[in-house]
């Protein structure tokens, strides 16, 4: 008889609607999923195949470059949610970002997918074991951005640059400064106060690194860096070519404010923090210079020292 029936888990009613216990599937299931992802990312998408195809191709060229002494500057690679949103909003230079397959989507990757797409930055979808490959093992959290190989200047194009606006040299070298943020700093501070370039040798020297450009707040995009393969040579030939070197010096014969050279062609040298100039470099220098400190301070590293002498000139030329 109907209602009687013993079976167990029998509908017995028609009605309809959400049975007890659903825990909320009806509910969720009728939430936004956020915004569309651009086509690059959407499985199926033409660009999507082709962004695929692309991030092989270049994780195949990356394993094949070569390294060492010798080799061509390779792309430079900043890894991880928070360092790839940083270096996009500072609009460090790039050429692609990479992003996890299947990555787990947070706010970070959303705003970082924002602005590579705002900037036209492609966005190419590679599997983890790709990213692991091109990052080394590196905790990139599903995010890579891939930064182009710094186009460094020749020594001699400073010199002319100066030339053509019909301006005295005011260039800087830093001898044995390996902080890329003391490069971005001394980058900085040569765009403030008028310089035309600064001048790294090519070892044992801080390069134009993601953490050079950032600290430089954009100003690298027009401030030429040089790399000389010997810092010693490169400003013998400064010298020849009428400029005198001032190398800064704890212990120099002359204090910043007695040095009327500074509003001629010239060339500040600044050593790291804790050695300060090699000796080679000091040799070289016509002329060595302290900064008076009264504040009772032992030293300055490259990046605050270059700004102080770099003011003092743009005041002296003004």
């Amino acid at each position: 008889m109907a209602g009687n029936s013993q079976r167990r888990n029998r509908r017995t009613t028609n009605k309809k609607g959400a049975t007890v216990g659903s825990g909320g599937q009806r509910r969720r299931s009728l939430e936004g999923k956020g915004p569309t992802p651009p086509a690059e990312m959407r499985k199926g998408h033409k660009k999507n195949r082709i962004a695929n195809a692309q991030a092989k191709r270049s994780v195949s060229a990356q394993s094949r470059r070569p390294s060492g002494r010798g080799a061509k500057a390779t792309a430079e690679m900043v890894v991880g949610r928070n360092p790839v949103v940083e270096a996009l909003r500072a609009d460090i230079p790039a050429t692609a970002v990479y992003v996890q397959q299947f990555i787990d989507s947070d706010d970070r990757v959303r705003e970082a997918l924002k602005l590579a797409t705002d900037r036209g930055v492609p966005l190419l979808e590679a599997a983890r074991p790709e990213l692991d490959r091109i990052t080394a093992g590196l905790n990139h959290q599903g995010l890579v951005l891939q930064i182009p190989p710094y186009e460094y200047a020749h020594p001699d194009d400073l010199v002319a640059d100066a030339a053509d606006q019909g301006e005295d040299p005011l260039i800087v070298a830093l001898d044995g400064v390996t902080d890329p943020r003391n490069l971005g700093a001394v980058v900085r501070s040569v765009a403030a106060f008028g310089g035309h370039g600064v001048v790294v040798p090519e070892r044992r020297a801080a390069g134009m690194t993601a953490g050079a450009w950032k600290t430089s707040a954009g100003t690298a995009a027009r401030v030429s860096v040089a790399r000389a393969t010997n810092l010693t040579r490169t400003l013998e030939a400064y010298q020849k070519a009428g400029l005198t070197v001032v190398g800064l010096a704890a212990d120099g014969d002359i204090e910043l404010q007695d040095l009327e050279l500074l509003s001629g062609p010239v060339v500040i040298v600044a050593g790291s923090e804790g050695k300060g100039l090699s000796r080679l470099v000091g040799e070289t220098c016509d002329l060595l210079v302290r900064i008076p400190m009264p504040g009772g301070a032992e030293s300055l590293n490259a990046g605050v020292a270059a700004g102080v002498v770099l003011y003092e000139a743009s005041r002296r030329r003004a």
